[in-house]
């Protein structure tokens, strides 16, 4: 997550918690750096809110969807496994950059 810090901040909370824009877990700190980075590994849903003033019942708050990691597919031929390492890169690289812009015009808006 990249947002100007002191203005906003990015806190992971529960299903519920999102609906209300409140965290209710007293120990959970949020990030504050301006520049998050948070693993998404294992599948499931995450949940993150802005927790300063008004900002998440305003709008500022996103929930991630981890899809669990397809079974291994047959080996492709060796003339077709360059092409298609990089195009799966290539792919996968849009997608993380198109992830990063919606996010920080989300958290920008």
């Amino acid at each position: 997550f990249m947002y100007k810090p002191g203005v906003h901040n990015v806190m992971k909370v529960n299903g519920s918690d999102f609906q209300k824009c409140a965290s209710s877990n007293a120990t959970a700190v949020p990030r504050t750096t301006g520049n998050d980075v948070i693993p998404l590994v294992t599948p499931g849903k995450r949940w993150y809110i802005c927790t300063i003033g008004e900002h998440c019942s305003k709008g500022m708050k996103l929930v991630i969807t981890v899809s669990a990691a397809e079974g291994p597919s047959p080996a492709p031929s060796s003339a077709t496994s360059a092409a298609t390492g990089a195009e799966v890169s290539a792919l996968r690289s849009c997608v993380w950059k198109l992830a990063a812009m919606a996010a920080y015009k989300m958290i920008m808006a």
